[in-house]
């Protein structure tokens, strides 16, 4: 059974928190099962954004949520349109915003080089 977004995403923020960072709910969504979507703002201004990962048999070995990271290091004007686009498509999406240099084991992301798009 997979874990309630409203619960997952305050688990995420007490959890940045107790790593030192600052997080804040940007945009509410489905409380039951909407969507995730972080953004980490680092020291010198940049950007990731990490969204949820295709769902998938191996995703699902890895970790009840599974993330990979869309953007790197990029402009906040560009990852607040890129996010606007994923409202449009999904108003029941959460934006989260965390401040924290390295996300760590806080949540389960894909690696760089992990290609589910040729799976399909």
């Amino acid at each position: 059974m997979r874990l309630r977004s409203d619960i997952f995403v305050s688990a995420l923020v007490r959890r940045i928190f107790a790593e030192g960072g600052f997080a804040a709910i940007e945009k509410k969504g489905a409380a039951e099962a909407g969507a995730i979507a972080i953004r980490q703002t680092l020291r010198d201004g940049s950007e990731n954004l990490f969204l949820p990962a295709l769902q998938s048999a191996d995703n699902a070995e890895i970790a009840d949520r599974v993330f990979e990271r869309r953007m790197r290091d990029a402009d906040a004007l560009s990852v607040s349109d890129r996010l606007e686009k994923e409202r449009r498509f999904d108003g029941d999406l959460w934006i989260v915003g965390v401040e924290i240099e390295t996300m760590g084991d806080i949540i389960a992301v894909l690696p760089e080089d992990h290609n589910w798009r040729a799976r399909l």
